[in-house]
Formats: structure tokens, sequence, C-alpha cells
């Protein structure tokens, strides 16, 4: 049946789209969206956007779905379990970070049955855990998950007020001239057949959208660089790599086929891009807290290799 759900104070803030993953537990993201694309999803009887924000006080329509019944969701086995402990950078009351691996999606749905957000809530039954941000499945590095309502409120205001500092290593398809360079252009998210997301370059009807890359390592005609977000749209370093004609390594979708087989002879099997570093506030008037996750052996061990390549 339909269901009017009132929104509370302590959810204030969040958007329509992440409440709904939180209300629809269990439902594919995908069909989330479709939901809402469809106007199945309203608020104070108007459709709704994905990136809307929530107010107290407003009705959400919930439309009638079937939800796994209980027993029928997939427990993480044991070996993900174990994963999942070993990443963990930080913890508090009010959160923790883990040092996600590459491969392993942070939410189940489009055919992944498990997640880290899934994952994390059957190793932690009852808790209120929810994720801050996302990162690409082939990304690994620092992500941040709330423990608490209220410490979501205060992380998504963080991450709107561009107070949440966020940096990653990445290894681009092509040489620097400068240490710093800047990137700003708006970008559009489309979505192609099969529900896939493209994100191009739309200075027109993109969202604005920029990137500091900076100079870590020259290693012939690739670079290490280190990225600074100052937006956190969908793809964004891939994007203004891609746009800077030097694509992240090992990118598939943004990427040139021919460097990504010629690293390949390299040892580098994924997409050489890594969330380095996280800068937070747990608490309101509390310090400032930065956490770090070591690159991989294997993302080190590709650089080791092209280090000692004769390039000519």
């Amino acid at each position: 049946m339909v269901r009017w759900v009132e929104v509370s104070p302590d959810i204030a803030g969040q958007r329509i789209d992440n409440f709904l993953l939180a209300q629809l537990k269990g439902v594919p993201r995908s069909l989330v969206y479709r939901l809402l694309r469809r106007g199945e999803v309203r608020v104070n009887k108007g459709r709704a956007r994905p990136s809307q924000r929530l107010e107290a006080g407003d009705q959400v329509r919930l439309p009638p779905l079937r939800l796994p019944a209980q027993g029928e969701s997939i427990a993480p086995s044991t070996q993900l379990r174990e994963r999942l402990d070993e990443a963990l950078l930080y913890e508090d009351e009010r959160l923790l970070v883990l040092n996600k691996p590459a491969g392993l999606a942070v939410h189940g749905g489009s055919g992944i049955n498990l997640g880290v957000i899934e994952t994390l809530r059957a190793m932690r039954p009852g808790a209120e855990l929810e994720l801050v941000h996302r990162l690409d499945r082939d990304t690994s590095g620092c992500l941040l998950i709330s423990k608490r309502r209220s410490a979501l409120r205060r992380l998504h205001a963080q991450l709107r007020d561009g107070e949440v500092d966020k940096r990653y290593l990445a290894l681009l398809c092509g040489p620097f001239s400068r240490p710093e360079i800047e990137v700003a252009v708006a970008l559009r998210t489309n979505r192609v057949r099969g529900g896939e997301r493209v994100v191009r370059v739309d200075p027109e009807e993109g969202k604005p959208s920029r990137t500091w890359f900076r100079v870590r390592r020259r290693l012939g005609p690739f670079t290490l660089v280190e990225a600074e977000l100052d937006t956190g749209r969908t793809h964004q370093i891939r994007v203004h790599a891609a746009h800077l004609g030097a694509a992240v390594a090992g990118d598939p979708k943004y990427g040139d086929p021919a460097d990504n087989e010629r690293l390949k002879a390299f040892g580098l099997k994924r997409l050489f891009l890594h969330a380095a570093a996280l800068s937070f506030r747990s608490q309101e008037d509390g310090p400032l807290v930065h956490v770090t996750a070591p690159l991989p052996e294997r993302l080190e061990a590709v650089l080791s290799r092209l280090e000692e390549e004769s390039w000519t």
C-alpha cells in the first residue's frame, strides 16, 4: 500500500534519494531512481528530484513495493566481513571511516547483492549506519559512514559548505607541464541504456565542478597526481582528467584503451584512483579529524615498475 512518511527534525536537510534508500532497505538503488523519475515518489504532493533536500514536517509519499521478507537477504561471507574489519581506519561514537577495497561497491543494486553498507549493517545489527558519501566501485580508499542520524546531518552540512577535505591519488595517462592545474568545467550526468551513468562536460546544462590536480611524481608519459575536490560530482576526477587529455589510468569508461592495455604490462589491472585522505569534524565544535589510507600494495608496485622503466 501507499505510505506517507513525515520527515522528522533529525532528518531535515537530507537528500530525498538518501532518505528513500534508508526507508526502502533492500530495494535496488536503480529502482529508487526509477521511482523518482516516474514521479511515484512525492513530497507534499509534488514531484521530487533526487537532489531535493527535505525539511522537517515534509510529507513523503512512498509507492507500494514488495520489500524482501525477513530471511530473504543474503548474508555476507566470513571473508567479506573480515575484509571490512581489517579495513577500519577510524571510529568514534558518531561515525567510522573504512579503507574501501577496489572492486567492492558501496551499496547493493544493479546486479550487486551486497555492498559495503549492507555488509556493515549485517555485522552491526540495530546500528543506524548510513553512507555519508560514495566512491565508485573501482575506487579504493577513505569512505565515511555515519552511525547516527544527527551525525549524518552534520556531515552532509559540512560537505555542502566545503568543510570536508577530500584528497585522491591518481595515475594519469599524460604529462603535466605545470606543477598544479585547476579544472573548472560543468558536468552533466546522462543515463544510457541499461541505467549506466555517463558524465559529460556540459557548460550550458551541467553542474559547476572544480578539481585541482597537483603533480606528485613524473613517470615518463604518465603522471602521479594528488586530486583535490571542491565539489563532489559523479565521476568528477575521471571526467576532468579526461578533459585535460590525461585520463585516469585503467579507466574503461573515459580512458584510452591503448594506454590501459599498455599499463597491463606494468601490472595495472584496475582503475588507478585512490581516496587517500579525508578531513572533517566529528563534532560541530570538535577538533579536525584527519584520516589517511595508504596506497594499496598493487598500485605501489605499478609505480615502482614505471620508475624502473627507461623512458625515451
